[in-house]
């Protein structure tokens, strides 16, 4: 073989060597991504205990204080295939009226199935734009899908309505505007603080929340007493105590929950990934003999 027979061979085998190294990267990308490729024993024993821990997070409501970043919801009335369809956002100050919704699906039927989270199948938050006249309510569904629940809004503002609910394991908060006529006193967001007073008992709820950061896992720590003595905390929608939080601005929706029971010191405490930085708004409820508290506390994250 001559010198440029030489020179000719060895380009060619080069040239299959790649086409055969591309064949093999192309396979293995292939067999990464192609979800429809047969799983070996490892890789079913692996995608079974995925699906086992969605379904035990969808069951008690997503993570607690597991780390996992608290997903932002309630931006808009439509998300993950459902719309929120306020019967009349209009409300008469002072009022008592009947707030009516339902959740359509994207085939414009209305939906009726709902799962169970922290034993009710719907719960609805009712805030100010500003972020006062906090309300957290559960609501009763008519055979139609409609949803209905008492409501009285004593000020006039345009207030924010959250539909939090759980579909087929998967949790959806909707939101829609309600309008209350009149001239709106809107208030400052007020100053953090590390102590509140509970509504209507009195409750001295104090903070510790350290030094929270945007992505990273915070811990909401709150002691409850009175007159210097722990209260003594009862169950509540199926936990010690339950937390809602709103981001100052878009009202951005984050549901957390207890990362354990309540202490008998009086204590509850909270995991939570705040998704950016700026204010929230924490909002704290509990029980204590029977009757329901709320807290608020305005929170900084960095």
């Amino acid at each position: 073989m001559n010198q440029p027979q030489k020179r000719a061979y060895t380009r060619l085998t080069a040239f299959l060597a790649g086409l055969a190294m591309i064949a093999l990267v192309g396979f293995g990308l292939g067999r990464l991504l192609d979800v429809s490729a047969p799983a070996g024993e490892e890789d079913a024993t692996a995608m079974e205990a995925m699906h086992g821990e969605a379904e035990r997070s969808a069951e008690h409501g997503g993570a607690h204080g597991s780390g996992e970043v608290h997903p932002v919801r309630g931006l808009g009335v439509a998300e993950n295939g459902f719309r929120l369809v306020v019967a009349d956002p209009d409300i008469a100050r002072g009022a008592r009226e009947r707030l009516r919704f339902q959740i359509v699906g994207d085939d414009g039927g209305t939906v009726t199935d709902f799962d169970l989270t922290h034993t009710k199948r719907m719960h609805v938050i009712v805030v100010r734009r500003d972020l006062t006249g906090f309300q957290h309510l559960h609501p009763e569904m008519a055979a139609d899908g409609t949803w209905s629940v008492p409501l009285r809004l004593g000020a006039a503002g345009t207030y924010r309505v959250f539909a939090d609910f759980l579909v087929d394991g998967e949790a959806t908060t909707l939101a829609e505007d309600l309008r209350v006529d009149g001239d709106a006193d809107l208030r400052d967001l007020p100053a953090a603080a590390i102590q509140a007073l509970s509504e209507p008992g009195g409750y001295a709820v104090d903070l510790r929340a350290g030094d929270p950061h945007a992505g990273e896992e915070a811990s909401l720590r709150f002691a409850i007493s009175r007159e210097g003595q722990p209260a003594s905390l009862q169950p509540y929608l199926g936990a010690g105590g339950h937390l809602v939080a709103l981001r100052a601005g878009d009202l951005a929706f984050l549901h957390v929950h207890p990362s354990g029971d309540a202490g008998e010191d009086g204590s509850i405490e909270f995991g939570a990934t705040f998704p950016s930085a700026g204010k929230y708004r924490l909002f704290l409820q509990f029980v204590v003999d029977g009757e329901l508290q709320t807290v608020a506390f305005t929170e900084e994250v960095h």
